[in-house]
Order: C-alpha cells, then structure tokens, then sequence
C-alpha cells in the first residue's frame, strides 16, 4: 500500500458513510460492473491496492483527488462522472441538462431520438434492418449465431473483436492489457466506423461491452437493426467454459456473481435493442430458426 493510501485511509468518524462518498463508492461500483471489469484488475490499472479500492467501493474512509483521478483513468471516463456531474462544459449543457432533470426513461429516449432525428444521426429502421448487429454478454451466441444468421440471409459476417485485432494488431485483451480501456475503445470505435463505411448488409457480432461506450453504442441504435441476445447466467459461464475460454473462473470464486452483476448493470443499455432473442435451452439450429422468425416478424417502424 502507497504512503498516499495509507494517508487516506485513516479517515475520522465524522467521514465514515459521508452521503457524498457513498453516493462515488456506488458510482465507481456500477461502472466497474458496466464495463465487466474486476476490481483486482482495476486496482492494478489504477496503481491502487484492492483492499483501497474495495473500501472506496464501500463509502468507508477519506478518498483523495489523486485517487480518484488515478480510478477515472483506469476507467477510462472523466473524474467528473465519477462525482455524478458529466455535464458541465457549459451554459447550454447545463440548460440541456436542468430541462432533461427527473425525466423518465420513456421521456429521455423520446428525447434522445428527437435529438438524433435533428441531426439526421438516425436512419429508417428498414435501412437499419440491412445490418444486423448482436449485441450481449459473452456466451450469448453472437459469434455461432451471427455466422449462421449471416449464411441464412447471404450477408456478410463480421467480427468486431476481430477486426479490432487486425486494426491494432493485439487482442482486444492484450490492448487492455497495454493500454488501458480507454485505448481499446479508440480501437473499438475505428473498427465499428469502418465496418459502417464498408459494409452496407452484414451480420455483425459485437463485444459485450460495446454499450458501456455512448458513442460505439449510439452508431449501433442509429445505423443497426440490434438484438439483444439473452441467455440465462449459468448459460453464459458454461459456452465460455466450453470453448476453452478459463479466463471468467481462473483466480475467481465470485465469478458468477460478478457475471450477474455485469448483467444487471448492462441489462438498461441492452434493453434499448430493436429485438430481444433468448437462447437459453435451444440448439443453433432452434435458436437460428427462432431468430429468423423474430426477423420476420420485427416492427416495420420505429426506433430503438
């Protein structure tokens, strides 16, 4: 542990279970489990000790500018999101912001497409409809699926995560590794706007979590026809198991919690799909021919 941990974490009463300090220890939590990251890894990525990270996790306990800054990077967001207040970079933010404050989700997504409606940032779902892209947890199905989906309707298959690859010449994994998240998404977003320059029908597999990324997110709700692939968790943890990924157990006994966890975090961002499949129980072959009818039967209008 670092002399400025040590200092910070010798906190008075007076700052134990602070509103403020609890309200960040939830925000860093949430984003944690929105990107699917584990709190050993992001302690090492912030140069913090777990036993830091976990008790300002908690709310318990001082916490300094520096760590916090040292937690956004690893997160890769503005420390400003981490006190709860992205939008401040000016009046009109701020008059945006008072106008949007306590609104609904239904009333935020009206607004949301109104806004992208302005700025011609959306097409006409039939236009959406000629790409398809799968979006949810590893172990969905998105990669299995995708490639049959993509042969059924004669359409390209393209793997984002292996075209991130061939962007930047390292995994996905290995990127994180060197640089950071928010390298990787720099990556993730070059290799999605290349697909979308390149590829007017395709079938396209996306990494889980592509929605932790507003902007990734946003080309997908307005240039794809997206569907959400359920499954149930214990699902998700044995495909991955199967196909000799160990990464999700290896050093971890709450892996599956922190699965669900990573699940429940997402599920608002996954929810925003034009379809929702589950694969929970199905062969590939059940599951491709659920998947075409779902296809066949989607919404003629609308949005996501």
């Amino acid at each position: 542990m670092s002399r400025l941990e040590r200092a910070h974490m010798r906190a008075g009463p007076a700052a134990e279970r602070d509103p403020l300090l609890t309200a960040i220890g939830v925000t860093v939590r949430n984003l944690r489990a929105l990107k699917g990251v584990p709190r050993r890894t992001l302690a090492a990525r912030a140069g913090v000790s777990e036993r830091h990270l976990a008790s300002l996790e908690s709310g318990v306990g001082n916490v300094s500018v520096l760590i916090l800054q040292q937690v956004a990077n690893a997160l890769g967001c503005p420390i400003a999101e981490l006190l709860g207040d992205e939008t401040t970079a000016g009046p009109e933010w701020l008059l945006i912001r008072d106008i949007l404050h306590q609104r609904s989700e239904e009333d935020l997504r009206r607004a949301r497409l109104a806004l992208a409606d302005l700025f011609d940032a959306s097409e006409p779902i039939d236009q959406r409809a000629e790409r398809i892209a799968l979006i949810g947890l590893r172990g969905a199905g998105k990669s299995t699926l995708g490639r049959r989906l993509a042969a059924a309707l004669d359409r390209p298959f393209v793997e984002l995560s292996a075209e991130i690859t061939r962007i930047a010449g390292l995994t996905p994994a290995e990127i994180q590794d060197l640089y950071g998240p928010a390298a990787y998404r720099r990556y993730e977003a070059q290799a999605l706007k290349e697909c979308l320059a390149q590829e007017r029908r395709c079938v396209l597999a996306t990494p889980g979590g592509i929605v932790s990324d507003a902007g990734s997110f946003g080309l997908l709700l307005s240039h794809f026809l997206t569907v959400w692939l359920q499954a149930k968790p214990q699902e998700h943890m044995e495909r991955v198991l199967a196909q000799g990924d160990l990464r999700p157990m290896a050093g971890n006994r709450e892996a599956m919690e922190d699965l669900k966890a990573i699940l429940r975090n997402r599920t608002p961002y996954y929810e925003r799909a034009d379809l929702t499949f589950d694969t929970s129980g199905k062969t590939v072959d059940a599951a491709l021919d659920g998947l075409l009818t779902a296809l066949s039967q989607r919404p003629t209008q609308g949005h996501s």
